[in-house]
């Protein structure tokens, strides 16, 4: 196990993946913490100055976001967006080894399938770690200096807001393990990529959106993998805005890591059974 785990730990550092993932999530969460932060701002303005009533948690339609909600919907931003940046990570790292056809020295190295498996998982978990806190670090640039100068509080002392930054980052952390068990099922590197992209920055947010609109199913619209990784930390802008409910923060964990086991399972049983060569 410290074998195939040291062997896995040095494919991802002797690339640039990780770093450049870390460095475009960061770039990408600044810009979107200056654009959410500076229009929330905008269009609590404009309702309170066509006396639109104060709202604690819904900020869209009629109703006004309040500082806190402001606050938790632009620091939670990396979760609610951004997730898709360690997922990818996640994911080339099994898919990066059947680009490049290096997964049949892995295997002839450790024929252990499951250890092989078990060791991209946690060896990808420090690199993501990095990329979770570049994409929360990146927010909370854009949108507290943003608030800042647009004269709003950025309640950065607050602890429920520490609390949500600390836990979004292990939300950002935890779907780089979702991301490698998709990448052991779809093993297509680009392919693997338009999935994801498709999925988390279309496909959910429009099927989240739909179940909860109706109460028989909204419930389920709490088990989407978004809206775990949300629930993790607590807040989001659709919490916020009174578009949707979240789990228990445990709750959310649980999810989301059942999502990357269930994934990898079917990736041992599918992929890394047949003979690769």
């Amino acid at each position: 196990m410290i074998a195939a785990l040291r062997t896995e730990l040095r494919k991802v550092s002797t690339t640039r993946t990780w770093w450049l993932t870390a460095l475009v999530m960061f770039g990408y969460m600044v810009v979107m913490g200056v654009i959410m932060a500076f229009s929330l701002v905008l269009g609590m303005r404009e309702a309170e100055s066509a006396g639109a009533p104060p709202a604690g948690g819904s900020g869209f339609g009629n109703a006004v976001l309040d500082e806190m909600a402001i606050a938790t919907s632009v620091y939670t931003l990396a979760v609610a967006l951004g997730y898709i940046f360690p997922a990818i990570l996640g994911a080339l790292s099994v898919t990066g080894e059947f680009r490049h056809r290096t997964i049949t020295p892995t295997l002839l190295a450790e024929p252990r399938r499951s250890l092989v498996l078990g060791s991209k998982l946690v060896a990808i978990l420090p690199f993501a770690l990095v990329v979770a806190i570049a994409g929360v670090v990146g927010t909370l640039i854009g949108g507290a200096a943003t608030l800042g100068i647009m004269g709003e509080p950025t309640l950065l002392g607050d602890r429920t807001i520490q609390r949500t930054l600390v836990l979004s980052v292990v939300a950002l952390t935890l779907w780089a393990l979702v991301g490698v068990g998709f990448g052991s099922v779809l093993t297509n590197q680009v392919a693997a990529i338009v999935v994801l992209l498709a999925f988390t920055q279309f496909v959910e947010p429009l099927v989240r959106l739909l179940l909860a609109q109706f109460e028989a199913t909204e419930a389920l619209s709490k088990f989407l993998p978004g809206a775990a990784g949300e629930a993790i930390a607590g807040s989001s802008l659709y919490v916020s805005s009174g578009l949707a409910d979240l789990l228990n923060a445990w709750q959310g964990t649980l999810t989301l890591l059942g999502y990357a086991v269930i994934l990898v399972v079917i990736g041992r049983v599918t992929t890394f059974r047949r003979d690769i060569g």
